[in-house]
């Protein structure tokens, strides 16, 4: 296959095919959907409730992609599903009627609401990630850095204090991991404790079958909520920053979940979060790790999706103002990005439709060669960034929260 049909950005080199799957998409599938035991921590989980075959055709070649370049290094990629027939249903891989893994809702699949499925998948994230370790993914997450390298150099490595992987959203001040990529080895004290916490939130008020209303527990007292300076407008409707900031703070109570214990001291349970995040979590400054495009083109759905439709000038053709544009999107990525998160869900009523909404409406336009979003998807395949990227600098920052975990203040 050739590699040299875009330009490769400094700051890269190209990954030698030996050591990359190039093998027909077809093939790549059926080792997907028949994946080997697990063996080691070096496990990619993702989920889609209906299965990788029933997956949007763009989340497809996110996960194709992750395969052909993480494999050899001894990566298993495994799009974990609900589908009864499958042997990637979640229940072959956790005990889902055990009540300290799953709430009530999940083992009767009850859970409802406006983003059920997505709420589902947070459900199994902490689970998988304490039993097997490793990385969770959303499916919308492309793989930009050398996870490889990262992996090897802070969890696995003995001599790393580092045992958690994510992205933090916001200032170096802030404590909000973003759920979409979370990694570590088995039994984290860290995520054990999340797992607990989101848990008891489940079973509030005899159980829950949805996140409505969890931004008002009293367990979750003293962390700010998310988003508080965006509004929207729906069907006629205004929805101000305080409605929007609670529903936003519902639809990722799982966020919240992890900025709580991030922020708690509990002497009783011989935990300080403070100090474990600021000896312990490797985090990625989230805007240039993995939403670039979002920024470089303001959260503009509609430009971010013309601009990566655009075809390359051909030789002997002048770049016009938007190739440029474009151009530097995806060279920004390629070289300073961690990831690039496809956004969905409830973003889309607050902002309108995004880059990832639109791959999803005009199918194939994120893989049409010779455009800026294939120059994109090429990359995250056949280049590897020189370097992995850094840290943000996390100090003990005064706690949300001292006393037990599950006991309110």
């Amino acid at each position: 296959m050739d590699t040299n049909i875009y330009p490769m950005p400094n700051g890269m080199h190209a990954i030698a095919n030996h050591l990359l799957d190039l093998r027909p998409d077809s093939e790549i599938d059926q080792h997907l959907l028949h994946p080997a035991p697990v063996t080691d921590e070096k496990n990619v989980w993702f989920f889609w409730h209906s299965g990788f075959t029933n997956m949007h055709p763009y989340t497809q070649r996110n996960i194709r992609a992750w395969h052909r370049r993480f494999s050899s290094h001894g990566w298993a990629i495994r799009v974990m599903d609900r589908v009864p027939s499958s042997p990637l249903n979640i229940a072959n891989f956790l005990d889902i009627a055990d009540s300290s893994t799953f709430p009530r809702a999940f083992v009767d699949g009850t859970i409802g609401g406006d983003y059920a499925p997505q709420h589902t998948s947070d459900l199994v994230r902490w689970p998988l990630l304490l039993k097997y370790g490793g990385v969770y993914a959303d499916v919308g997450l492309m793989q930009i850095g050398d996870l490889d390298r990262m992996w090897s150099e802070t969890v696995a490595n003995p001599a790393s204090p580092f045992d958690v992987l994510s992205y933090n959203c916001g200032g170096v001040e802030e404590r909000s991991l973003a759920n979409y990529f979370l990694a570590s080895s088995r039994d984290n004290p860290l995520f054990a404790r999340c797992h607990r916490l989101f848990l008891e939130l489940w079973a509030a008020d005899g159980g829950k079958v949805s996140t409505e209303g969890m931004h008002s527990s009293p367990l979750l007292q003293g962390v700010p909520l998310m988003g508080q300076t965006l509004s929207f407008e729906e069907n006629g409707k205004t929805y101000g920053p305080e409605e929007v900031s609670r529903m936003l703070t519902d639809y990722i109570t799982q966020g919240q979940v992890m900025s709580m214990v991030m922020g708690l001291i509990d002497e009783e349970g011989c935990w300080d979060g403070p100090r474990y995040c600021a000896e312990k979590i490797y985090a990625i400054e989230y805007m240039v790790g993995s939403q670039l495009i979002n920024e470089m083109t303001a959260w503009d759905g509609s430009k971010a999706f013309r601009l990566m439709s655009l075809s390359l000038p051909r030789d002997g053709e002048a770049e016009s103002a938007e190739q440029e544009q474009a151009r530097d999107i995806v060279e920004a990525c390629l070289q300073k990005s961690f990831g690039f998160k496809l956004a969905h869900g409830m973003i889309l009523r607050v902002l309108g439709e995004t880059l990832g909404s639109l791959w999803r409406k005009h199918d194939g336009s994120d893989n049409v060669p010779g455009t800026y979003a294939h120059w994109l998807r090429h990359g995250t395949i056949f280049w590897n960034q020189d370097g992995i990227p850094p840290r943000m600098d996390f100090q003990v920052i005064k706690p949300f929260k001292r006393g037990p975990l599950l006991r309110e203040k």
